[in-house]
């Protein structure tokens, strides 16, 4: 079997292993060990629920709880061999790769999971569209050295000829979702997850030269990019440190949803933030529902950046900034695309020059979810800033040119169950 991969750099190098999964005999049900991704788990109250789920819930390794981070670091990594040495978990047979599908009543999304030949950004093979935060890489890298495994895949994407019978990865992936599962569950978010391994030599090399050919966009998980190129660099050559933990799902095939993600401002009440716009924007007061107010603004982006504030009680559209105020505010070196963005006007017009409100996280919290974001505000007092979605060609497109939007700036998926499939780089 080919498990080296492919020996070019011009494209995807992905290779097999053997995935390590949950013994079903050993466990309740098997949606209750898994997780959401370790950055959209709500903590303390979504943490806790996990936890109580189930004792061998898949959150004990990936947000393990103790007084330092040492010592945290170190109880998931005694919670993984463990759980390995009692057989709750357990690695399969034989090195395949595995087809990954997530389904619910509006989308299907299917891909191949495999371990990914980790390489820079400037290689254009892999393309971040958003920046890290120093301290959260430095977070994950300790807890991957001291568990040494890729507890959670990254979300990559990238896009086929959509035209005619699917083929190369696609055709496989297609093949392999009409046969009998390894496993299939349904979560307590209402989406079906199966799951597929791909051991046949052919298959594999079939998925390895298509991919060969493509390039990928970071979908989500940055931070866990960044931290996989950390760690290849602190070892030497080869090992199973040159390589990550990935989802690569064809959009051409199956398009992501593309969210985004809202900002909560802690100290800044609506009536504050409303006046201190003066004549710079234009602002409506809403009346009607938060999903009326969504699709307001959804009408009003057509046309240029808009944003809805919350927390007092109402919907508030801001949108037509002055020109004068963009020329002034936004950095001119830098390509149209990225200098129109919503979140480049909300963190370098609104948040540094009208609000100034730093971009740290006693000033500003991000939140997917659209209705908590409004709560929070009402119940707390600060300001809720609604965006509205980024296309996936725009954040794409930014990527090549290797420009880097402001981070946050969108919300793909639906993200991978975590805890379906872990890498062990012990193994």
């Amino acid at each position: 079997m080919n498990t080296a991969g492919h020996s070019d750099d011009t494209g995807l190098d992905l290779i097999p292993f053997r995935g390590v999964r949950y013994v079903p005999e050993q466990v309740g049900r098997l949606a209750a060990v898994t997780s959401p991704p370790y950055d959209v788990v709500v903590r303390p109250d979504g943490l806790l629920h996990l936890e109580s789920a189930d004792p061998h819930n898949i959150v004990r390794l990936i947000l393990p709880q103790a007084t330092t981070p040492a010592a945290r670091n170190q109880q998931a990594a005694d919670t993984l061999r463990g759980w390995l040495a009692e057989g709750v978990l357990a690695p399969d047979a034989e090195p395949g790769l595995y087809v990954y599908e997530q389904r619910d009543d509006d989308i299907l999304q299917r891909g191949v999971i495999g371990a990914l030949r980790l390489s820079e950004a400037a290689d254009g093979v892999v393309l971040p569209h958003e920046g890290v935060m120093p301290p959260v890489v430095e977070d994950r890298a300790a807890l991957m050295r001291a568990t040494s495994a890729n507890l959670e895949p990254l979300l990559l994407t990238y896009r086929s000829d959509a035209e005619g019978e699917p083929k190369g990865a696609t055709a496989v992936v297609e093949r392999a979702a009409r046969r009998e599962p390894l496993l299939a569950t349904t979560t307590e978010d209402g989406f079906h997850h199966r799951l597929w391994s791909v051991t046949d030599p052919a298959e594999i090399a079939e998925i390895q030269s298509d991919l060969a050919r493509h390039q990928a966009l970071i979908a989500d998980g940055h931070h866990r990019w960044a931290t996989n190129l950390r760690l290849r660099a602190e070892h030497p050559s080869p090992s199973a440190w040159d390589y990550g933990l990935v989802l690569l799902v064809d959009t051409a095939r199956y398009p992501l949803r593309v969210r985004a993600i809202h900002r909560y401002l802690h100290r800044l009440p609506v009536s504050e933030a409303l006046s201190a716009l003066g004549d710079d924007f234009r602002v409506q007061t809403l009346k009607g529902t938060l999903d009326q107010a969504l699709e307001a603004l959804g009408e009003a982006a057509v046309q240029g950046n808009a944003f809805v504030l919350a927390g007092d009680g109402a919907f508030h559209l801001v949108d037509r900034p002055s020109p004068e105020l963009l020329a002034r505010t936004i950095p001119a070196d830098r390509p149209e695309a990225w200098r129109t963005l919503d979140a480049t006007v909300l963190h370098a017009t609104l948040l540094d020059h009208v609000w100034r409100i730093p971009d740290a996280p006693d000033h500003i919290a991000y939140i997917h979810d659209t209705a908590a974001t409004v709560e929070k505000a009402e119940r707390d007092g600060g300001t809720a800033v609604l965006m509205h979605p980024v296309r996936e060609e725009v954040v794409r497109d930014l990527a090549r040119q290797g420009v880097t939007m402001p981070r946050k700036s969108t919300s793909f998926g639906p993200k991978p169950a975590t805890g379906l499939v872990l890498r062990d780089l012990m193994s």
